[in-house]
């Protein structure tokens, strides 16, 4: 199992609170996912820009730095506790192939499936042991058939990755197939053998400026009143009202004009897939 966080802000953001200090934070989750940490922020300014190292998140000095200064308006965000492929860093995620950014959780069981549904240049673009770099390769495999790689996400988009869930999951003991892939502008999110929860902040919400860990601990809530935004995590981080995704669920958020999620369908059911 892994853990996974992705936020798409309205403005320029500070990040720390869902990487370091929230009471379910990454930090505190990676005691229990020690294998590696990877923090990927993208900016209007600068495009992405990406950290990563195969150590426990709350033992590395890295991490700390990196959470207490990681800033943009997307954050996808990852700790692993390996299942296929050795600790390391080839083997860590987020990963990334041009502008599309990628972080998994769970484990496939039907690799040979994945192998035979990429094509040579994404097959050859695999530099590591697992089989989230194979998924992600064969979700842009999906994505390059269709010509849609390079353009900006619309409905041919998320056309694509539907039908690309549906197979798999149809697929006998394909296995658990959390994702989070974002583009910059546009963050997908699949729920499938783990948990997925999403929360919601906009304009009118009751800020809350200081918060309470689990220890006692005040911790200062690093959030702005006019922000708007989409956060989701493979479990609710804080004391916010996170709601649980359904089994299955496909979905696209968009962070212009404003933040704002776009169910796709449901690839347990098949509804709308």
């Amino acid at each position: 199992m892994c853990r996974l966080i992705g936020v798409l802000a309205s403005e320029r953001t500070d990040f720390r609170f869902s990487l370091k200090d929230a009471p379910r934070s990454l930090a505190v989750l990676s005691r229990q996912h020690p294998h590696g940490w990877g923090i990927a922020t993208y900016s209007d300014d600068s495009g992405w820009s990406i950290r990563k190292r195969a150590m426990c998140a709350v033992e590395d000095e890295v991490f700390e730095e990196a959470a207490c200064s990681s800033r943009g308006e997307v954050l996808v965000a990852h700790i692993r506790q390996r299942t296929v492929g050795p600790t390391g860093f080839l083997n860590t995620h987020p990963f990334q192939r041009g502008r599309w950014m990628f972080a998994h959780n769970g484990t496939i069981e039907d690799v040979a499936y994945l192998e035979s549904q990429i094509s040579p240049k994404r097959r050859a673009e695999v530099v590591g042991d697992t089989d989230s770099e194979l998924f992600f390769a064969y979700l842009l495999t999906r994505l390059d058939s269709a010509n849609l790689t390079d353009l900006r996400a619309g409905a041919l988009t998320d056309a694509a990755i539907a039908r690309a869930m549906r197979d798999a999951v149809a697929r006998p003991s394909f296995g658990a197939c959390n994702f989070l892939l974002s583009n910059g502008e546009t963050l997908y999110a699949h729920r499938f053998g783990r948990s997925l929860f999403t929360l919601k902040r906009a304009p009118g919400d009751r800020l809350v400026p200081e918060r309470r860990s689990p220890d006692g601990i005040a911790l200062e809530t690093r959030w702005s009143e006019a922000r708007q935004a989409v956060l989701l995590a493979s479990e609710a981080i804080s004391d916010e009202p996170w709601e649980e995704l359904p089994e299955g669920s496909l979905l696209r958020a968009d962070r212009l004009p404003e933040p704002v999620v776009r169910p796709i369908g449901n690839t347990a059911t098949g509804k709308g897939i």
